[in-house]
């Protein structure tokens, strides 16, 4: 039996093309949004991931403020505590300099020399006195630049002739001289031993009798 298609084949064929397109394009947008929803997925984890490192760098940076705000406070101490520190040692090697000063002024100060005062501010050293010479005052401004080892670039501030009056014991009037000079206190490398106090010491208003009695120790 010969079977005959009436059908309009064409017509067939194009029903059949345009569902195959509908089917094919059905497929690719299914397959679209699988690959968008896949990626939106791949994004998310991303971000998380991301957001999970973020908050694991601020909570280590806040971590590390805290830290450094410690080294600071720490450091301060320590600045703190060398300033003490120092503070303790410049008294430790201060409090002999006095000592020094006038052991240095009674080995270098010539007879006929008699102090009335010293006074220190700083490294400068102010002393006054009276001498029965002029050039009693020059010796004691060489042996102070020459010898000395504490006491440097002396300086004659002042000189001047003053009359002392007749004592009971003489009639006669003395010509003496009043003077002031200046002198730099500096520490030597090496700091020679306090000498001892019975030596002797820097003679003061009333510590001596008249000047040209001894030397001003």
């Amino acid at each position: 039996m010969i079977l005959i298609n009436l059908l309009p084949h064409r017509e067939e064929r194009r029903r059949q093309r345009k569902v195959a397109f509908f089917v094919g394009l059905a497929a690719a947008a299914m397959a679209g949004m699988l690959i968008a929803g896949v990626w939106y997925l791949v994004l998310q984890q991303m971000t998380a991931a991301q957001q999970s490192r973020n908050e694991f760098l601020t909570s280590e940076i806040k971590r590390l403020e805290g830290q450094i705000k410690d080294i600071a406070t720490l450091r301060a101490e320590i600045d703190s505590l060398k300033a003490r520190q120092k503070a303790v040692e410049d008294l430790q090697t201060n409090r002999n300099i006095p000592v020094y000063l006038l052991d240095e002024l009674v080995r270098y100060t010539p007879e006929g020399i008699y102090l009335t005062s010293v006074k220190q501010s700083g490294a400068q050293v102010v002393v006054t006195g009276v001498a029965q010479t002029n050039e009693r005052v020059s010796e004691f401004l060489r042996n102070t630049q020459n010898q000395s080892k504490w006491l440097h670039k002396p300086e004659l501030v002042e000189i001047k002739a003053v009359t002392q009056a007749a004592t009971p014991g003489s009639r006669e009037q003395r010509r003496l001289f009043d003077f002031s000079m200046k002198v730099s206190l500096t520490q030597p490398a090496a700091a020679p031993p306090a000498a001892p106090a019975a030596s002797g010491a820097v003679p003061l208003p009333g510590a001596r009798p008249a000047p040209g009695a001894g030397k001003a120790a």
